[in-house]
């Protein structure tokens, strides 16, 4: 797990400073090693998390005959049987590094063999035989990829803020993928907050030439799985042999690894997966809060822990550790994106980095499985689809409900706000005809919140400590699987994911599967009150970021409507987050601040 990032000149040199730059923008994400490379146009930049060949696996890395050379970031779990492959046809490694396994597929089959790759990934590649570059993202986006083009260069990096210095200027921000954050909690798509920074898309690779002309490859998408016509045991049978090789390939690693356990069916199932499979505990860790009404998985999950006899470490984390973590998050995740989730899971990975290099996380369970209550096809989703045609009556309405955006946006955020559903809309209607509306549903977030919002918090919140995160339920053989399951073998009644906790049953306690499925809430509605609010009435109220793009009475409003009745908590917090990401971003100077800051001391 590492950082990358780099530029290709249309003419002349990259500037050595401005690479540097990147690179120490980047070092959270690999502060194992570094490397940077200049070659004519080309700039590479690598910083390592060393997790396989810790000796080794130095980059960039050179191809076998000397004509690539290469910076990747992430995991390529079927490394040892690729290098077989290579073996038959001669090519030996230079090192026991897992990404030489894509310089060496390159090498043999060129742009198609990225098929080949199991694992999560992000890598630029230049071939030195025609001078173009090649950058290519994993399938379901795990691992994120920003890219820039303009006239004279192409850059490229892991985050945005490694991006920006290798810009010639600070870009204009982007309307609509404000407004997307505001009313859907995250941007999607290419689009970034940035104008002219754009996400390459999961499952797609992009060549560059050296004129900078772009040309962009699909290579993987899962509106080619096929729908099973199978019952419950022939599913069974043909997910254990699966679920096992992903596994095995998951938990190849030459450091150590942990788990974030949630209580949940997903993690408990890995939890139960890893511990057989080890010889010594695996490492555990789970959070919950103090004080509060809000019910939390902090019990069930110590009471798994205890039940496989996990090293297991419980966090109850009070409103001020939370709230004092919002800055980091915030810098952490580049991109504007408001999942609470963040602040536990910051906390979670600064507690497992400081003694681990990997942690298993279950992203990707309810996606694959079907597991959340929205996926089913209540009367209610049958209204909605009357009124607002386009997705099934799937994800149809903005976080901000009533007329408050309209009487708290500016002009360019409600010029932007009819625009912000229709990644959904285009999604549910890139389906094929003969899927279910359970299958477009779950193709829909796993186009959108998966990789830009779950996976985002992932990847950001763990790498922000130096610490990979891994996620096997998003292995694409696995998603591939769940979304061909038939409907009944989904859903059934009121419950969701029938056949993950049928296959399950076996391995883990009846009751704990069962239980009614709580999600990872954070209790910020209850928190979000007395001195709190009302200084952050007063800092938003004379903030120029906020002035600029809302309206000072609607913000008024929000304060005044929080503090009477608790019901703007999550309006606010948008604006709060959106002031300090642009302190953080826009207005600079570039400073990255500590784990614990008072949230209100960077809006200025």
């Amino acid at each position: 797990m590492c950082g990358i990032a780099g530029i290709l000149m249309r003419s002349g040199t990259p500037d050595q400073s401005a690479l540097e730059t990147a690179a120490h923008r980047l070092r959270h994400r690999g502060p194992d090693d570094l490397g940077i490379h200049v070659e004519g146009p080309l700039g590479l930049i690598h910083t390592r998390l060393s997790i396989v060949d810790l000796e080794g696996g130095h980059q960039p890395l050179e191809g076998p005959d000397g004509q690539q050379v290469l910076a990747a970031n992430g995991e390529i779990y079927n490394d040892p049987e690729l290098r077989a492959v290579h073996a038959r046809q001669d090519i030996r490694p230079r090192t026991g590094s897992d990404s030489e396994s894509i310089l060496h597929t390159y090498a043999l089959k060129g742009i198609d063999g990225i098929a080949d790759l199991h694992g999560m990934f992000a890598f630029a590649l230049f071939d030195r035989r025609d001078g173009s570059l090649l950058l290519g993202r994993d399938r379901l986006g795990i691992k994120p990829l920003f890219v820039a083009r303009l006239p004279d260069r192409i850059a490229f990096a892991s985050e945005i803020k490694a991006l920006l210095p290798l810009l010639p200027r600070q870009p204009d921000l982007e309307p609509g993928a404000i407004a997307q954050f505001l009313e859907n909690q995250f941007c999607t798509g290419t689009q970034t907050v940035f104008r002219g920074i754009e996400r390459i898309e999961p499952g797609t690779c992009l060549r560059v030439s050296p004129e900078l002309n772009c040309q962009s490859f699909r290579y993987w998408s899962a509106l080619d799985v096929k729908t099973q016509d199978i019952d419950l045991k022939e599913a069974t049978e043909t997910f254990e042999p699966l679920f096992d090789e992903v596994i095995r390939e998951h938990m190849r690693a030459d450091v150590p690894f942990g788990l974030f356990l949630s209580g949940g069916v997903d993690s408990s199932i890995l939890a139960n997966e890893l511990t057989r499979r080890m010889e010594t505990p695996l490492q555990t860790f789970s959070v919950g809060f103090k004080g509060t009404r809000m019910d939390d998985e902090l019990d069930a999950a110590t009471s798994l822990a205890e039940w496989l006899g996990t090293r297991h470490t419980r966090l109850e984390l009070s409103r001020d550790q939370v709230f004092g973590r919002l800055v980091h998050s915030i810098w952490a995740t580049d991109d504007l994106m408001r999942d609470y989730a963040c602040l536990p899971t910051s906390l979670l990975s600064e507690t497992a980095a400081r003694d681990l290099k990997v942690v298993f996380s279950g992203e990707g369970g309810d996606e694959a499985f079907a597991g959340y209550r929205r996926y089913r096809l209540s009367p209610e989703r049958r209204i909605k689809a009357l009124l607002h045609p386009g997705s099934g009556g799937f994800r149809t309405r903005g976080q901000w409900r009533g007329r408050r955006a309209y009487r708290t946006f500016g002009p360019a955020l409600r010029g932007a706000r009819k625009g912000t559903r229709q990644p959904f809309v285009d999604a549910w209607q890139a389906t094929p005809g003969h899927w279910s509306d359970i299958q477009r549903a779950q193709y829909t977030d796993l186009t959108t919140a998966l990789p830009d919002n779950l996976l985002v918090k992932t990847d950001r919140m763990t790498m922000g400590f130096g610490l990979e995160g891994r996620v096997p339920f998003c292995d694409h053989r696995v998603i591939e699987f769940g979304l061909s399951l038939p409907d009944e073998l989904k859903i059934r009644g009121r419950e969701g994911k029938h056949f993950l906790k049928h296959w399950a049953e076996s391995r883990l306690p009846t009751a704990h599967l069962r239980q009614p499925k709580r999600g990872f809430h954070v209790p910020v509605g209850e928190w979000f009150q007395g001195e709190f609010l009302d200084r952050l009435g007063e800092r938003l109220a004379g903030n120029r970021a906020v002035n600029e793009w809302f309206r000072p009475e609607g913000i008024k409003g929000l304060i005044d409507n929080q503090r009477h009745s608790g019901k703007a908590s999550r309006e606010l917090w948008c604006v709060m987050q959106f002031a300090i990401w642009h302190r953080l971003f826009v207005e600079g100077p570039y400073q990255a601040p500590q784990t614990f800051e008072d949230p209100l001391d960077w809006i200025p």
